[in-house]
């Protein structure tokens, strides 16, 4: 490492620290954490927010824990490890009592969490799991093999088990991507009649996927369906297929984001599959709460949510990724 880039990673650090100060957080509470120089602290980390599905969580992570009295730092890695080891190691030097993450890959991640872990900081990890166990406190994460095999299901079914379709896979990087891809294949593989014709992968964005589906279905008009790892390769599908006139086409995605549900809603995509991000990342700051006062989460170190199918007969029955009460709808 050069001189140039010492002098801006400390910049980071600093800056991060700086913007981290317990001014720019809220929540109240007295220090309870089992060491009493630990601050009162909770470090949520994810991708970026601009998909509404990090954002969801850490929204939700950052509400409970102030209910349960922290102070939070809320910070974005956008899928980088290098940036997610500079935001462990401020929150190391913050004293943080614990770290919620969705982290920035199964494999890159690893030794960062292993430094807080060293620090006596347990990082509570959500949505994606890590390649190792013993070295996160906690992997919650929805049941994505569950989930797939749903939407593959209501896929088959809508396509009445006969056609040729296109798949658009997540970011190879990440678990989910062939653990959905997997789930959806032990359903489809089954159905003679139906044909997969092409397999990209669209990294989980919307515009890509747009833009690969527009080029797929070139040479493959004749398909009767897509089915995309995720809600935002969906979206970009559905439009692209729209603008050239193959709107009618079934799309199916998968996380239950409101623009999915809300394409549901009006008819365009077909169905989706809701991972409850919300209930989890309220979970993962409970699990973090009672191991920082108790010792313990009280659950196994990996632990799987089922998913839920939405479709246009049930739409109406969800929110920001989770389940709403029939009194709040």
């Amino acid at each position: 490492m050069g001189a140039g880039t010492r002098r801006l990673t400390r910049c980071f650090v600093l800056l991060c620290c700086a913007a981290l100060s317990p001014a720019c957080s809220s929540g109240t509470g007295s220090e309870t954490a089992a060491d009493p120089g630990r601050a009162r602290l909770i470090a949520v980390i994810t991708p970026s927010h601009d998909n509404p599905f990090f954002k969801a969580e850490a929204d939700a992570a950052s509400a409970r824990a102030r209910e349960l009295g922290y102070e939070v730092i809320v910070n974005v890695h956008d899928d980088d490890a290098n940036k997610q080891d500079q935001l462990i190691d401020v929150a190391i030097a913050r004293k943080v009592s614990a770290i919620v993450l969705d982290n920035a890959g199964a494999d890159a991640s690893v030794a960062a969490i292993s430094k807080a872990r060293a620090a006596g900081i347990p990082s509570i990890l959500i949505d994606r799991e890590i390649n190792v166990t013993g070295v996160a406190a906690a992997q919650i994460v929805s049941n994505n093999y569950q989930g797939a095999t749903l939407g593959a299901e209501e896929f088959v079914r809508l396509l009445g088990e006969k056609g040729s379709y296109i798949e658009l896979v997540g970011r190879e990087s990440d678990t989910n991507a062939a653990v959905r891809s997997r789930g959806f294949h032990d359903v489809l593989d089954k159905y003679p009649d139906l044909r997969m014709v092409a397999r990209q992968s669209a990294n989980w964005d919307q515009r890509e996927a747009f833009q690969k589906t527009e080029t797929l279905i070139q040479a493959n008009r004749g398909i009767s369906g897509v089915i995309a790892g995720n809600d935002t390769m969906a979206l970009g599908a559905m439009a692209a297929l729209k603008g050239a006139g193959l709107g009618h086409l079934v799309v199916v995605g998968f996380d239950g984001s409101p623009d999915a549900i809300g394409s549901i809603k009006a008819g365009e995509i077909k169905a989706t599959v809701l991972q409850p991000a919300a209930y989890i990342a309220r979970l993962a700051v409970d699990q973090a709460h009672a191991l920082i006062t108790k010792g313990s989460t009280g659950q196994p170190e990996k632990q799987a949510i089922d998913c839920e199918l939405v479709t246009q007969a049930n739409a109406g029955e969800f929110g920001i990724f989770q389940r709403i009460s029939k009194e709040a709808r």
